[in-house]
Parts: C-alpha cells; structure tokens; sequence
C-alpha cells in the first residue's frame, strides 16, 4: 500500500490551522494529525512497514520533518491564541483614568465642635485668649474662691458629683478663671471653653455633662459698659445678625452686679413664638462684674482692679443654631443627624 503523499498532508493541514480560531478547536486539530490512535500522520508512520524497503527511509524522513512543521505550528497558533485571549482581557479590564474616582465617606466635626470652633474665632478676633483647664477640679477653685464657701445655698444649684470631698468634676470652667488670676496679673482677657459636669437628669434639655464658655476681662478701668458692649458684640457675630440684647439683674455669687442677657428671638424676631414662650426673648447667658471677694482671694486689688465675667452654654448656642429640638442628639451618635451639618 502506498502512504498518503506528505506534501499534500502538510497542505491540508495548513489550511485547516487557518482556520482555527480557539484553543479548543486547535486541540481538536491536533488530535486529527498527531493522536496516537487515529491521528492521520501517526497512520501513515505506521503504515511505513507495508513500503518496499527501499521506499522507508525517504518516506519516513519525509514524514518526521512534517510532523515537526505540524508541532511548531501548533506551538505557535497556540501563543498566538494565548496572546489574543490575554489582550481581549485586558481590554476588558482596561481602566478608564479619565473617569472621577469614587470618594471614601468622609468625616465632619461634630455640630457642638463646630460651635465651639466659631465662638473661640470670634473671641481670638476680639483680643481674647483661649485657655483649657482640669475637668476633676478641687473644691476651692470650683467653689470656694468663685465666693461660694461651704455650705453656701448656690452650691446646691450646681448639684456636684463629688469624687472625694475636696475633689469634684468640675460644675463650670470658671475655676480656670481663679487658676489664670494666680499665675499673673492683669491685664486679663481669656475665654474657657470646655466640658462641665452636674448631676441632671438625661432629657431633650439636660445631660449631666454638657458644655460651656467662660469669658473674663480685668483690667484698670473695666466698666459695666464694657461687658455690655463685649457681648452685644460677641453675639451678633455669633448669630452673624444685627440683633437686640438686653440685660436683666439677677444673682450670682462671684459677681456683683450680675445680670441675666437675652437676645431678641431669632426665629419669631421677638414676634412672639413657641421657641421665645410667647415673650420674643431668648435667655443666652449670665454674667456681670468680677465681686471684689473674688479678687481679694487671688491678690488682686480691687481698688485699683475691675472686671466682667460671662458664662453660656455651647450646647444651647447650638440647638439655636441648628434649630435642634433634643439635646440628647448630640450624643446619640445617630449618623443620620450628624451628617446634615
């Protein structure tokens, strides 16, 4: 039996590598020349003995060099397919740089942080000095030199949590006050934000830690005048309005006189609303001039020396602010509410 001629085989194979166009159908293709069972080019090397033997070795030469033509291009076409296949995936997966980036969810001060940052600016540009000091304070500074001595009936309205008898967490920053007053002398302007403590009941308008700013000025000349217009200052820049502040006389031990000030509705325009009960005003702060027993207990002389002092609440200024209607959100750490500011 003659065997197949190889040129017409190599032929036919190149024709059919043409068009192969997966790897699987290039396996298949393999298969069909070079399987050990039924590959065409494996019959006709087995078919090799039925030559004449002068026939074998040309035949048979003839036949290794076309099965080695078929190898190489298998290898090749298979790079080939290989090398498609990973450009078509990248492309695929191919990064457009020129598209925005996807923002990781940011972080925003707290509203009550974002308060007390404005009120110190407006301080700072004012002339003041911004301290901070102890939040477990001892029972002198807190009471005893602020003119309230043991058993005095305003210790009662701060309702203190006492740690030991002499140590408490402080009920106000104005023991920052007596502290500055100690280390120098005037002249004195300085504002003391910070955390303050009493023993209240959580409710939409009491935390039994909240926080406040403390404000004093000292110096030669100081006059009542002068706090009035400090603060009238101070809060129309806080509420950025031209708004009406009046003050009324009240009592508190460590000034004298002292005065309650309140600020014209800012929601009714003192019209009259459910926020301002009605009256068009709204109660912000105390505040009034330094008592002289205040001086005397740091050294000052109060012939020579005046000054004023104030208090308000950061977390009051904000639920005006903000219009919030529950303290206790402040701290609920509700990121629906925080996110809005």
């Amino acid at each position: 039996m003659k065997p197949e001629d190889p040129t017409h085989l190599w032929q036919s194979f190149q024709v059919e590598l043409q068009a192969v166009s997966s790897k699987a159908a290039l396996t298949q293709l393999r298969d069909r020349y070079l399987s050990r069972q039924r590959g065409l080019l494996t019959l006709q090397l087995r078919g090799l003995g039925r030559l004449a033997p002068q026939e074998r070795p040309r035949v048979g030469k003839s036949l290794n060099q076309i099965k080695g033509r078929i190898e190489s291009a298998l290898a090749q076409r298979r790079r080939e397919l290989e090398s498609e296949q990973r450009r078509a995936q990248l492309e695929s997966e191919r990064l457009d740089i020129t598209l925005p980036g996807y923002l990781p969810p940011q972080g925003r001060s707290h509203p009550l942080t974002r308060v007390r940052r404005e009120m110190e600016e407006i301080a700072v540009r004012m002339g003041f000095s911004v301290l901070s000091g102890p939040e477990l304070e001892l029972d002198h500074y807190n009471f005893e030199a602020l003119n309230m001595p043991k058993e005095h009936p305003a210790r009662d309205a701060q309702d203190t949590l006492y740690i030991t008898e002499n140590l408490l967490l402080r009920t106000h920053t104005s023991p920052v006050q007596i502290r500055t007053m100690e280390r120098q002398q005037p002249p004195i302007r300085i504002v003391v934000p910070g955390r303050v403590y009493r023993r209240d009941t959580v409710d939409a308008t009491h935390s039994p830690m909240f926080h406040q700013m403390e404000g004093l000025v000292v110096d030669e000349g100081i006059t009542f005048g002068d706090l009035k217009g400090t603060l009238e200052v101070f809060l129309r820049e806080l509420f950025s309005r031209d708004l009406r502040v009046r003050f009324r006389p009240s009592y508190f031990p460590f000034v004298e006189p002292g005065a309650e000030v309140d600020i014209e509705c800012i929601f009714c325009s003192s019209r009259g609303c459910g926020v301002c009960k009605r009256t068009g005003w709204i109660e912000i702060m105390g505040a009034g001039m330094v008592h002289p027993r205040v001086f005397s207990m740091v050294g000052y002389d109060a012939e020579r020396y005046t000054g004023f002092a104030w208090g308000m609440g950061i977390d009051r200024i904000a639920i005006l602010k903000y219009r919030v209607s529950d303290l206790r959100l402040f701290f609920d750490n509700d990121l629906r509410f925080l996110r809005q500011f």
